[in-house]
């Protein structure tokens, strides 16, 4: 078990770790592929999702808004349809109302009382802004790939975020659902990990890469985090 009395900062990956994004994901994509005709059951369909959302994050940087909407076009090639441009813009445009888990609230209070808290996310600032009041906390910082440039695993996120947090790596624990974008770069660094196993279509996997590595915390939500690291 880690000692939590060594960490004064817990950093948070968003979407998969706070907010349920395999429903967003899941729920914004389905009228899409209806419109078209197109059957996919949810475990390949965010197979396919992680696989073009990778895709789409190499190379130049451009803003997730526009790869999210790669992510759509990718989509329609596999499957072999032709897309609107209403849908192609509604899977970044659906972000907004993608809902936390129900734990997370309630957990990023109580983790609140000990901890200064903060986002380590691959997103753009005014998409962020559109879900941090759904969050109800106040984050002490707010990473984003648009500040850093680049797209998590790049450790260019995570340098950025130790540069702006005034906390030396052995004080910060990182919090993700992603093993490929959260624990492999945050160990890479020196960041203790937790890795916040979610319930998913692709258990253990999610809309992301496959990947393995070990984190030094396995939790399967925020709440049995707060609990053990508020309460012990």
């Amino acid at each position: 078990m880690l000692d939590f009395n060594r960490f004064e900062i817990l950093t948070f990956d968003c979407y998969g770790t706070l907010i349920d994004w395999e429903s967003g994901i899941l729920s914004a994509l389905r009228p899409i592929l209806s419109a078209h005709g197109k059957t996919i059951d949810d475990a390949t369909l965010l197979k396919l999702y992680g696989d073009f959302e990778h895709r789409s994050e190499q190379g130049a940087f451009r803003p997730y808004r526009e790869v999210l909407e790669s992510v759509v076009r990718q989509l329609a090639n596999e499957l072999e349809f032709v897309p609107t441009a209403e849908e192609v813009r509604s899977l970044p445009d659906s972000l907004a109302t993608w809902k936390p888990w129900p734990d997370t609230v309630a957990a990023l209070h109580q983790l609140k009382t000990r901890y200064r808290l903060a986002i380590l996310s691959n997103v753009d600032d005014d998409l962020f802004a559109a879900t941090r009041p759904q969050l109800e906390v106040k984050f002490d910082e707010v990473i984003t790939a648009q500040q850093a440039q680049a797209y998590k695993p790049s450790l260019k996120l995570f340098e950025l975020a130790l540069s702006r947090i005034n906390a030396p790596a052995h004080r910060v624990l990182h919090v993700g659902q992603s093993i490929y974008h959260d624990v492999i770069p945050a160990q890479a660094l020196g960041l203790a990990t937790v890795w916040v196993n979610r319930p998913s279509a692709r258990p253990g996997v999610g809309a992301v890469k496959a990947a393995d590595s070990k984190p030094d915390l396995t939790v399967t939500s925020l709440a049995e985090l707060a609990r053990a690291a508020v309460h012990e």
